[in-house]
């Protein structure tokens, strides 16, 4: 999780909000990635998506079914979506999101029966440092 606070830091750099995502097999860097909307002007470039794309690429597969993806945010629906699509086993988020996240504040995505997968996941790891790098980036803007 300290590598994906990392990631978020970078997003800072092209004023994104700060969000960072890593995702790992047998405890390597599969794929890494900050959120990049404002850089690459693409609704779809959060960090989950960033990272699971460059994970596929290194692993010259889609399945990511042996991989655990930590990210400093709880993900939200397009992203908790992309996970299960991936088949990614493991999902770590810190900072839980009360209005877009999708492992149970506002929907549940991640534990929802109907879908072909279901990772595990377990949310709070250092939330109060991602929270942190949030609540700065957004105290400057209201």
């Amino acid at each position: 999780m300290r590598l994906a606070l990392r990631e978020a830091e970078r997003a800072l750099e092209h004023d994104d909000v700060p969000v960072g995502c890593v995702v790992a097999r047998d405890g390597e860097v599969i794929g890494a990635g900050p959120n990049e909307r404002e850089l690459r002007g693409d609704p779809t470039a959060h960090a989950e998506v960033v990272a699971i794309r460059e994970a596929a690429r290194a692993t010259g597969g889609w399945r990511l079914s042996d991989a655990v993806l930590y990210v400093t945010l709880e993900p939200c629906a397009m992203c908790a979506g992309a996970v299960v699509l991936a088949r990614i086993a493991r999902v770590v988020w810190g900072a839980a999101d009360p209005k877009a996240g999708a492992d149970g504040s506002v929907l549940d995505v991640l534990d929802e029966p109907r879908l072909n997968h279901r990772p595990q996941t377990a949310g709070g790891l250092l939330a109060e440092e991602s929270a942190a790098l949030l609540r700065g980036f957004f105290s400057t803007r209201r």
